[in-house]
């Protein structure tokens, strides 16, 4: 998927290209400039658009389930007035603001339906959708017509901001009997993205540098990730609560090279962090550690809540704590870090 190029895929490609392909249509070009002063050309751009574009807010608004091929947007003819039971986009988006690469961006979401569902994915999450995206010229650049599962941190920024705002659909897939499946009472919108919270100046074949992006979506499903299998959702693992997880600057606890929620020792202390959940198991059905008794062991699954030294900072980002449950001296079942006896 288009969408799911990161830099370091994006400045690969664009290596490839230069050295083989340097005057292939679609290599991938980088333009340096102030993010800053780029988002204020962007924002610019995308009000314009939004001022000069209608959707068909009526028909929608009147069907049970629309897809993103129901939403229809329309470019105002010059000296046209909006049609009747359409409405100029500017009037119904709402907008926010995140911090991406020490960059303030304003975003702009359309919302057709919420979601009837009683939770959003969060910032790191897979999410189930189908979605279509375009530049500001209504140029397609990428599109699914089936329900695909995704990895936000995988996707460009603006989606992680964009999506944690809808809601799942509250009920479980409906099996058709072509073999797919279908959908009720989803999140549905269309995100409005600067390039800052796109590609900026890398761009995809088909896309200009700097292009703001739209993309049509709808949400059906998400699964918590915990990409280092450390125990620790990786939404958790946003240090700096900026919304986005993988900085190596202010979301890196021990100032390596890996940043939280891919680094299995988050404090640098010799310890895993899925080794320093020192709280008594409560689940005493599932037998954790292997010996058959399953009321004996050691870690509650979640390795946030045990501050051994009660200074405030859970073990696994603490390097005075460094008690690993695998450390068991006298084998009374009771980790060596926390046995009195």
């Amino acid at each position: 998927m288009k969408i799911k190029l990161n830099l370091f895929f994006v400045l690969i490609i664009t290596l490839i290209s230069y050295s083989c392909k340097d005057d292939e249509e679609d290599s991938i070009i980088f333009v340096d400039t102030d993010r800053g002063e780029q988002q204020i050309i962007d924002d610019a751009k995308l009000v314009e658009y939004l001022q000069s574009h209608y959707y068909n807010s009526q028909v929608l608004s009147l069907m049970s389930n629309p897809t993103i091929a129901d939403v229809i947007i329309t470019k105002l003819s010059e000296g046209q007035n909006v049609p009747s039971g359409h409405t100029l986009l500017m009037d119904d988006v709402q907008f926010d603001f995140c911090t991406y690469q020490n960059t303030e961006y304003k975003f702009y979401f359309l919302e057709i339906n919420q979601g009837g569902g009683s939770e959003s994915p969060h910032i790191s999450d897979d999410v189930r959708v189908v979605y279509s995206g375009n530049d500001e010229d209504g140029n397609v650049f990428d599109s699914t017509i089936t329900p695909v599962d995704l990895d936000l941190v995988n996707l460009v920024p603006g989606w992680s901001s964009v999506l944690t705002k809808f809601k799942v659909s509250p009920n479980d897939p409906i099996a058709n009997p072509d073999g797919t499946v279908s959908y009720t009472d989803y999140g549905i919108g269309v995100m409005f993205l600067p390039s800052g919270l796109s590609y900026f100046s890398g761009s995809a074949p088909g896309l200009s540098p700097f292009a703001n992006l739209i993309f049509k979506f709808e949400l059906y499903q998400f699964e918590v990730n915990d990409h280092d299998s450390d125990g620790v959702p990786s939404y958790l693992e946003d240090v700096d609560g900026n919304g986005f997880v993988s900085n190596i600057v202010e979301d890196n606890t021990d100032g390596d090279e890996l940043s939280n929620f891919l680094d299995v020792d988050d404090d640098g202390d010799g310890v895993l962090t899925i080794n320093e959940d020192l709280e008594p198991d409560t689940d005493l059905e599932v037998d954790s550690d292997g010996d058959g008794d399953p009321t004996n062991d050691i870690g509650d699954g979640d390795p946030t809540n045990d501050d051994t030294d009660g200074d405030g900072i859970p073990n696994y980002l603490d390097t005075d704590d460094n008690g690993s449950k695998l450390d068991d001296e006298d084998g009374d079942g009771i980790p060596d870090y926390i046995d009195n006896n």
